[in-house]
């Protein structure tokens, strides 16, 4: 049990090496996750960005660089590597913070970019979002800005299925500035409660009267069918009754 859970820790430890040295080495084509796959052949390794054209390089030559690195660093045996973007990168929390952090390594004031981000966030389907900037942003004293739009789940089994959180930072001469983004995917949490019109209440009134007055019918039936034992019986006692008297005489 022990060799089992020490390989799968392993195996968590390299994938999590291999994600901070991507997300470092490929900032700027906008890294999302990575995810390792172990076959007859060796591991394949899928990564998802942004701008796949940046990791794979002219003619390849970055994504053969970094083939030889897994097999060197990593010690990963005969490592495939493929790039792909992610599904929806607008909704991708880990992409947006890298995009904010860009933005303002570049220059452009922070509110501006955490406004125009929120703007194309919600405008691609999302329940929530929330991005907060923290650091020296004006003045030399640090301190944090928070933007907010729609509804953003903070606890509960909502946030394991329904939303995404990632940091990213930006290095400026002043110093760096943190950057954190949660997204609310659209979606329905298990505990979504919703109020029913009056038209919808009606019919839920009218099926539970339904519902009472079948239950009443069952009763009375019930009760005219216990009148009707109760009858015999007293008819069966009395004529026990008629033949011990009758035997006795």
């Amino acid at each position: 049990m022990t060799k089992v859970k020490k390989f799968f820790l392993g195996q968590a430890l390299l994938k999590a090496k291999i994600d901070e040295y991507l997300a470092q080495n490929f900032y700027e084509a906008g890294y999302a996750d990575v995810h390792l796959v172990k076959t007859g052949l060796g591991t394949r390794i899928h990564i998802y960005a942004e701008r796949p054209a940046l990791i794979i390089g002219r003619g390849g030559s970055t994504i053969r660089e970094l083939q030889r690195i897994m097999v060197k660093i990593f010690n990963l045996e005969n490592p495939q590597v493929t790039v792909s973007q992610p599904e929806m990168p607008e909704l991708n929390a880990r992409v947006q913070a890298f995009r904010i952090a860009r933005l303002i390594e570049r220059g452009f004031h922070f509110r501006r970019v955490a406004f125009a981000v929120l703007r194309r966030i919600m405008a691609n389907g999302a329940s929530g979002v929330e991005i907060t900037i923290s650091g020296k942003l004006v003045a030399e004293r640090a301190r944090f800005e928070k933007y907010r739009e729609g509804k953003v789940y903070k606890a509960g089994h909502a946030v394991e299925e329904l939303v995404d959180k990632a940091i990213a930072h930006a290095r400026l001469p002043k110093g760096i500035i943190g950057i954190e983004v949660i997204i609310a995917k659209p979606g329905t949490p298990p505990d979504h409660i919703v109020v029913k019109e009056t038209s919808q209440v009606k019919e839920v009134i009218a099926k539970i009267k339904e519902e009472i007055a079948s239950k009443k019918l069952e009763t009375a039936k019930l009760e005219e069918l216990e009148a009707v034992l109760e009858e015999e019986e007293e008819e069966v006692t009395f004529e026990e009754e008629v033949d011990k008297f009758a035997s006795e005489a």
